[in-house]
């Protein structure tokens, strides 16, 4: 492509198009990137940067991984597309069992629908309607401060109060929010005072016969900040929702396919959730998808003579058959490549690189699986400019990352080197060093 061409696709940009999570009026022109490959992309100037959050946390085996290229080319030639209400096709059938065959024990149906929020409200609206199916009506949904579950009015409503919400606020259902269960600073494994009242509080929300059900993101939540929280908490909290036979949903959007360290968060607890969701690294980050999976419990209770009793609910590319393929793709890479030998030079980096860079900054560090998570003691939130001039700064040393706020955080594709990881850090300790915070 020449120069003349490039700048004037990116004029059609400035021109027409209106990014997320953007004031146009403040922000710069956006980056254009011409291709990527493995854990970098190639930008429109010629420069090649290294992407260390995963393409907002979609990319998991690397950029352009040519297993998955070859199955979406190959797929597209065969059927692109076909209605999925009273039809199906292979990739759909053969990805279905072997989500079913990886996910926590119990969950043995699959929906389909497109991203990460449709799966969120997919989940949610099998609650509400298996409980009146049930000859209940329950209303309440419980769900942890600083959640993120989406930017749909559902995903919205179990979302945290914040920036993102607000504008929305009277459009949103009501929602009982829990403290999030921070642990302790020093290594115990007494419960800290959050985790006491978290447990206290969900105990009680669960005796009152309103709740519909509980979200949550397991051990981690990612747009709140990086926040982590331990897997015996939510194992406690777990019996404590089956004991009032409470359903529980665990959004996985983030966490699956290797994030934490093992294929979904769920793993390292001791109890399975009544519904999982998945999206984003689902199809190795290729194509949009979501899964909302579920126990046998929740899809026998719509089974029916009567057809009112219907799960209404769908979206023309449910099933997509070269999503599907793609997904299949990526699950193949993790049973014929060193997948898990890769998550564990990324933890390893992490733990060797990390504490130099909070000792000589005064930050907080915490991390699990391939997530990395640095924060100053004195945190301003998550709309405070430096955010932007960090993100601008580390592009133009060749890193890219995007931190929530004041949380600066790796979240690197599995094709990520030790060395890549060096220069990472490197990058994070001089802008550190130079006091742009």
């Amino acid at each position: 492509m020449t120069e003349m061409e490039t700048r004037t696709w990116l004029g059609w940009d400035r021109a027409h198009v209106w990014h997320p999570y953007t004031q146009m009026q403040l922000a710069p022109e956006a980056v254009g990137v011409s291709r990527a490959k493995g854990s970098y992309l190639y930008l429109a100037d010629g420069r090649r940067v290294l992407d260390a959050i995963s393409s907002w946390w979609l990319t998991l085996h690397g950029h352009c991984h040519p297993r998955i290229a070859e199955a979406i080319a190959n797929q597209a030639a065969s059927l692109e597309q076909v209605i999925f209400a009273g039809f199906t096709h292979q990739p759909a059938s053969q990805l279905a069992k072997q989500l079913v065959e990886i996910s926590p024990a119990g969950l043995e149906k699959v929906f389909y629908s497109d991203n990460g929020s449709t799966a969120v409200e997919v989940a949610l609206k099998m609650c509400i309607q298996y409980w009146k199916h049930r000859g209940e009506s329950r209303r309440t949904f419980l769900a942890l401060e600083h959640a993120y579950h989406g930017d749909t009015f559902g995903a919205m409503s179990v979302s945290a109060e914040s920036a993102f919400t607000r504008p929305f606020s009277d459009h949103l259902f009501h929602v009982k929010r829990l403290p999030f269960p921070a642990p302790s600073l020093e290594a115990s494994d007494a419960f800290s005072p959050t985790e006491t009242q978290f447990l206290s509080e969900l105990r009680a929300a669960c005796a009152t016969n309103d709740i519909a059900g509980f979200i949550y993101e397991p051990l981690l939540l990612g747009a709140g900040g990086m926040l982590m929280w331990r897997p015996e908490i939510l194992t406690e909290a777990l019996r404590i929702t089956q004991e009032f036979e409470i359903l529980t949903i665990a959004d996985e959007v983030l966490t699956g396919f290797g994030r934490t360290g093992s294929m979904f968060a769920s793993d390292k607890v001791a109890l399975t959730p009544d519904l999982m969701t998945l999206s984003k690294g689902l199809t190795g980050g290729f194509l949009p998808m979501g899964v909302t999976l579920t126990s046998q419990k929740i899809f026998d209770a719509f089974l029916s003579d009567d057809r009112s009793r219907t799960f209404f609910h769908g979206h023309s590319y449910t099933a997509n058959p070269i999503s599907c393929a793609a997904a299949l793709a990526s699950l193949a890479v993790f049973k014929e490549e060193p997948v898990w030998e890769r998550i564990k030079t990324i933890e390893t980096s992490h733990d060797e690189l990390g504490p130099a860079l909070v000792e000589r900054h005064s930050l907080h560090f915490r991390k699990i699986g391939t997530i990395a998570a640095f924060e100053p003691a004195m945190s301003k939130g998550y709309l405070g400019g430096n955010a932007l001039q960090f993100s601008a700064r580390a592009l133009a040393a060749g890193l890219v990352v995007r931190p929530l706020g004041d949380v600066i955080y790796l979240l690197p594709p599995y094709s990520t080197t030790a060395d890549d990881l060096v220069f990472a850090f490197d990058v994070l300790d001089s802008i550190l060093t130079t006091g742009n915070r």
